[in-house]
């Protein structure tokens, strides 16, 4: 196994094609995964616009701005949870958010916190600046404290796009043609990427209604096969 370090010593279905991956295993392999391929994924591997089971996470690097560090996805070392967000989204953001943080207490609870990080992506980073982020978490009763939470914010929508959309695959759409907010609003996919230490994808959910219990154990499976 190779070991990998958070940069700066952190205690660490969308339509478009994935591009820009750093190839660590071929398209479709499943070589380097420890849960058993995922029943409810709905295409094969190669046919989707995101990584799913058995494939790399593409490599990213971003800032942190909560911790004042940037987090390289190339160099994780513990089991992680990405997704992608903007925390102005009146609906499927925050219920996603809001699970996950269940997820994370349950991974506390478990004793766990120390092997698994938390990686929300926001595309927005317009409105998404430090203060929205830290509002978005106290909001949702993310323990920051526990230091295994980092929003991540691409410095500008051009570095968002290539980010969450071209690398990751997650779709979005900028649009002002909605009733939900003022100015401006999002149409996007919501796929959040169970990753292992060796940056293979164990699952992808797709939903905002993640199952909190699902998530976490696949997350302590993982974990255990990673001592």
């Amino acid at each position: 196994m190779r070991r990998r370090a958070l940069l700066g010593g952190i205690g660490a279905a969308a339509t478009t094609t994935v591009a820009g991956c750093a190839t660590r295993l071929s398209s479709g392999e499943s070589e380097g995964t420890v849960l058993d391929p995922q029943e409810d994924q709905v295409a094969d591997a190669e046919d989707l616009s995101y990584p799913a089971y058995g494939q790399p996470l593409p490599d990213f690097e971003l800032r942190a701005p909560l911790a004042d560090e940037t987090v390289d996805a190339g160099d994780l070392d513990r089991t992680a949870i990405v997704t992608a967000v903007f925390t102005s989204c009146p609906a499927e953001c925050g219920v996603l958010l809001h699970r996950l943080v269940g997820v994370q207490r349950r991974v506390a609870e478990a004793g766990l916190t120390d092997a698994v990080v938390f990686l929300p992506i926001t595309f927005d980073p317009e409105r998404d600046d430090e203060r929205a982020l830290r509002e978005n978490a106290e909001s949702l009763g993310v323990d920051l404290a526990a230091g295994n939470w980092h929003y991540l914010r691409p410095a500008s929508p051009a570095e968002a796009e290539t980010v969450v959309e071209d690398r990751l695959g997650i779709g979005f759409e900028r649009t002002t043609e909605s009733d939900r907010l003022e100015g401006y609003d999002f149409t996007h996919a919501v796929v959040t990427l169970l990753v292992n230490p060796d940056g293979i994808v164990e699952r992808a959910y797709r939903g905002e209604r993640v199952d909190r219990d699902r998530v976490a154990d696949d997350v302590a499976a993982v974990v255990d096969a990673f001592p």
